[in-house]
């Protein structure tokens, strides 16, 4: 832990018990010396958000033990491969998740106050980057997920950037409300809060109304936040629009005492940014990236630009390359797991965007996803997937369009019993915002949510367009079977 705060100061709250910066230091020595005694060399976790996963990773760190945190919404196959990927050879888990490994030797462990199993695995780690602290797996779209290799250095700059970019705002309570596992919180959420001094308010996730990758009640979620009155959070775009359709809808306001409500992990938009604020929720949007060690820009409420992605923070630089690609250096991370090669200076984050004159980054899309129409104009598909979705009646859009003469949308509502018209008067809308190249002109309504469960998104919930796009072409038209053109009376979609 950092030696900054006080250690009589309040570290860590789970809703039950407090734990002082000197008590979880406590912790942290005990389960440190545990691991180096049991030789342990990769320790991968597999917890909920709680002090004890705090503990295990602060521990990792200083007995210089590889830490592998693994998501508690990957699948079991992307966990086998994360483990055996990275070589873990102890495993850290709740006793139901531990049973997964019937034959690995297991003891009882008790962590700041939790329950847990330790597992001795046959894992050998494979060669890694010089000075590899941690591996956060990334779930592609491939679904076998990749190790990024992160150094302490790395993940400390980002977190001293977000505490010297914050201090204006004086935040002492910050409410995690993502995975632990996932880096966004790991290092926005838990370094930079107790390396500033603050309390991390650890609840269990299905307290605050997040279960698994993709289901949120907004409900629970909001009783929560009422309940802790916290001053910073960090949410998923998905999260925010949902818990600002159920503000609107109870007529309901978000506590006076959120300062920054931290927005990051897909496109936000100008428009979702602004409903938002008017319920009190004071969003902001960001930029980051698991290879630059987290986050890389972000508007604050003392330099914001809503539509765009926020300056870069005090330890990130940012460039945009000739052909437009969004690269960027200050921060990076030492290499993947299994490939030797060396990372450059600049990174290229595979995103298209470009830098307005104050310094603000706007990110248009993936540079794999770009569209180049018949007509031959580039169209990055996020840049109208986030004019759809920022109409009330869309939850979730994927957009098509590559070689075709005009883009098509498939659509999923914000309920399921909205209609078609309503899905129109969405579309009409969103269309209204955009130049006639990339209006979209043909539409369906999907066969289901875009959820791992379906097939239709990764395990972290991003879209998998080819798999929606089989499953669609039919009713687009993209078969020679028709479609639903947004001109057309929506009645007659092809749509289920």
């Amino acid at each position: 832990m950092n030696a900054r705060p006080s250690l009589d100061a309040v570290a860590l709250d789970d809703g039950q018990q407090h734990w002082t910066f000197g008590e979880v230091e406590a912790h942290v020595a005990a389960f440190a010396q545990r691991l180096q005694e049991q030789g342990s060399r990769v320790l991968a976790t597999l917890l909920d958000n709680s002090p004890a996963w705090v503990v295990a990773d602060a521990a990792a760190q200083r007995a210089r033990v590889i830490h592998v945190p693994l998501p508690a919404f990957f699948t079991p196959e992307q966990i086998k491969h994360a483990m055996a990927a990275s070589g873990a050879d102890t495993l850290l888990a709740l006793p139901q998740l531990a049973a997964r490994w019937p034959q690995a030797p297991s003891v009882s462990c008790e962590l700041a106050g939790q329950g847990l199993a330790m597992l001795r695995l046959p894992g050998r780690a494979p060669p890694m980057p010089e000075g590899t602290v941690k591996i956060t797996f990334t779930s592609g779209t491939t679904g076998a997920p990749k190790g990024v290799c992160l150094t302490a250095a790395a993940m400390e700059r980002v977190a001293d950037g977000l505490v010297e970019a914050m201090a204006p705002l004086d935040i002492r309570r910050h409410l995690c409300a993502l995975p632990f596992a996932v880096l966004l919180e790991n290092v926005a959420g838990l370094m930079a809060p107790l390396r500033r001094g603050a309390t991390c308010i650890t609840l269990p996730l299905q307290s605050l109304g997040l279960t698994g990758s993709s289901a949120f009640d907004p409900a629970r979620f909001h009783e929560a936040v009422v309940q802790q009155q916290p001053h910073s959070l960090i949410l998923l775009p998905q999260m925010l629009r949902a818990w600002a359709a159920w503000l609107a809808q109870s007529g309901r306001r978000a506590p006076s005492s959120l300062k920054l409500v931290a927005v990051g992990g897909a496109a936000v938009g100008a428009r979702l940014l602004q409903s938002a604020r008017a319920l009190g929720i004071p969003a902001f949007e960001g930029y980051g990236l698991s290879e630059g060690a987290s986050v890389q820009t972000l508007n604050l409420p003392h330099g914001d630009r809503a539509g765009s992605a926020g300056r870069a923070l005090p330890h990130a630089s940012v460039r945009i390359a000739p052909d437009g690609e969004i690269e960027v250096a200050g921060s990076l991370f030492a290499g993947y797991l299994g490939d030797t090669a060396p990372v450059p200076p600049w990174w290229p984050t595979g995103d298209l965007g470009h830098l307005d004159a104050d310094g603000f980054l706007h990110v248009d899309g993936r540079k794999k996803n770009l569209l180049i129409t018949a007509f031959g104009r580039n169209v990055s598909p996020e840049w109208v997937e986030t004019a759809l979705r920022g109409e009330n009646a869309i939850a979730q859009a994927v957009v098509f369009g590559d070689a075709q003469p005009a883009l098509s949308a498939v659509l999923w509502p914000v309920r399921d019993e909205l209609g078609d018209g309503a899905l129109q008067s969405a579309v009409d809308a969103a269309n209204a915002q955009l130049p006639d190249y990339a209006q979209v002109r043909r539409w369906c309504r999907a066969h289901a949510a875009f959820t791992p469960q379906a097939g239709m998104a990764t395990a972290n919930g991003r879209p998998q367009r080819a798999a929606i796009l089989r499953l669609h072409a039919a009713a687009l038209g993209l078969c020679g079977t028709g479609g639903l053109d947004a001109s057309s009376n929506p009645t007659k979609s092809e749509s289920s």
